[in-house]
C-alpha cells in the first residue's frame, strides 16, 4: 500500500478495530475525540490511516470477529490540533484545530471494507505532547476499540465525557525518517491491557524508547485477539505485512477460547510464513505465563517448545518470554506480574528483549 512508503506511525499507543458499536440514529451527528501521545517530536507532515473492517475477534466471537465488514457510515467533519494535556475539555473548539480533509473534500462517505487515509497537514508537536483527532460522524454501524487503554470522549450534550465508542485512526502516520518500521503484532498483553491508562507502560512501548528514534514504531495489539485471526489473513495481518519487521505474541487467547493445540501451531507457522512471504521479518515470541491450570498448562508447553526448537528455525528471531514474567522456575505457567503484565513487568520485558533486538536489527540495516 502506498500510504506506508511516505508515512511511518509516531505514536505508541495500541491501534486498530476491535470491534464495532451501533448508534442509535444513523442520521445523527455524533463527535468524539482520541489523544495519542507523540513518540518522536518535531514538524512533519500527518496523514490519518483508517479502515471500515473489523481485525480480531471480540470476546467469543458471537457478536463481533476478524474480517468482518463493517457498513457505510459518514465523516462529517474533521480536525487535529497538538496540545500538552489530554483533557477534551482543555482543547477548545474545533476552530482552534487545523481541518482534516480526505481527497481534498472535508466530508468522507466510508464505503463497506474501506482502507482510506487523510490527506496530509503539517503539525508540530514534542515528544510526549498529544495529538488530539477530532471527527464527527453519523451512519449506524461503526468501528472502534472498545478496550482501548488512551484518553476518548465522546461530545454529549455539550459536554466531553469519558467514552470508547469514538472513530479511532488506525495508523497516526507522518513523513518522519525512519531506518525501519516495526509492527508488534498480538493480543492484548501487546495491545498494554494491564498497565495504566495512558501511561504508555506496556512491554513494547518501553522496548520501543529504549530502540530510539532511528526506527518507527507501530502497536497492533487487540485485546481478545488470536492467532487464528491474524492466520486468516485479513486486514489485520495485511497492516502487519507492510511493516519491515513484526515481532509476534500470541496464544494466550487461543488457548482458552478453542485449546486446540495442533491448530495453534498451524496458526503460527502461517503467520510466520505469509509475513516472511510478503517480505517482512518475523520476531516471535512464547506464549507468556499466564495463570494456566489443568490441561493448558501441558498444550501452553507443547506449544512454547513447538515455538523455541521447530519454529524458530523459519522466523528470522526468536524470543522467550516465560523466565521473564514466570512466578518462579517450579511454576513457569504463572505470571508474576499478572496475566495481563503490570509495568514492573513490562519494563522487565522490554530490558530483556532489547538487547535481542538491538542485535537483529543491527543485522539487518546494514
Amino acid at each position: 500500500m502506498e500510504y506506508f512508503q511516505k508515512f511511518h506511525s509516531n505514536t505508541l499507543a495500541g491501534s486498530g478495530n476491535q470491534s464495532f458499536f451501533l448508534t442509535d440514529d444513523a442520521n445523527t451527528v455524533y463527535t468524539g475525540r482520541v489523544f495519542y501521545k507523540i513518540f518522536a517530536g518535531g514538524t512533519y507532515r500527518y496523514s490519518f490511516l483508517f479502515s471500515n473492517i473489523i481485525d480480531s475477534t471480540f470476546s467469543d466471537g458471537a457478536y463481533s470477529h476478524k474480517n468482518l465488514i463493517c457498513d457505510q457510515w459518514k465523516i462529517v467533519r474533521a480536525a487535529v490540533g497538538i496540545c500538552e494535556t489530554c483533557s477534551a475539555s482543555e482543547m477548545g473548539e474545533i476552530e482552534s484545530f487545523q481541518a482534516l480533509t480526505f481527497s481534498g473534500a472535508f466530508e468522507k462517505d466510508v464505503m463497506p471494507g474501506e482502507f482510506f487515509a487523510s490527506d496530509a497537514l503539517e503539525l508540530s508537536g514534542k515528544k510526549g505532547d498529544y495529538i488530539c483527532l477530532e471527527i464527527s460522524y453519523q451512519g449506524r454501524m461503526i468501528p472502534y476499540h472498545e478496550e482501548s487503554i488512551i484518553p476518548t470522549f465522546a461530545l454529549r450534550d455539550g459536554e466531553w465525557v469519558p467514552s470508547k465508542r469514538v472513530v479511532f485512526a488506525g495508523m497516526v502516520g507522518c513523513d518522519r525518517p525512519a531506518l525501519l518500521q516495526i509492527g508488534y503484532l498480538g493480543d492484548s498483553i501487546t495491545q498494554g491491557i494491564g498497565t495504566d491508562v495512558n501511561s504508555y507502560d506496556h512491554w513494547n512501548a518501553m522496548l520501543s524508547d529504549k530502540l530510539g528514534e532511528k526506527c518507527a514504531y507501530w502497536n497492533l495489539g487487540l485485546g481478545f485477539g488470536r492467532a487464528s485471526d491474524a492466520a486468516s489473513d485479513g486486514a489485520w495481518l495485511f497492516k502487519a505485512k507492510q511493516m519491515d519487521v513484526v515481532v509476534v505474541c500470541y496464544g494466550v487467547n487461543d488457548l482458552f477460547q478453542s485449546g486446540d493445540e495442533e491448530q495453534i501451531k498451524r496458526d503460527l507457522s502461517e503467520i510466520v510464513s505469509k509475513l516472511q512471504s510478503a517480505g517482512t521479518k518475523v520476531v516471535i515470541q512464547t506464549i507468556p505465563p499466564f495463570d494456566y491450570s489443568g490441561i493448558l498448562i501441558e498444550k501452553w508447553n507443547h506449544i512454547n517448545q513447538y515455538i523455541v526448537q521447530v519454529l524458530s528455525k523459519r522466523a528470522d528471531g526468536v524470543f522467550d518470554v516465560v523466565p521473564v514474567l514466570a512466578k518462579d522456575d517450579g511454576h513457569p505457567y504463572l505470571a508474576k506480574f499478572g496475566g495481563h503484565p503490570n509495568a514492573e513487568g513490562c519494563g522487565a520485558w522490554a530490558e530483556a528483549l532489547y538487547p535481542v533486538m538491538d542485535k537483529f536489527l543491527a543485522t539487518i540495516s546494514c
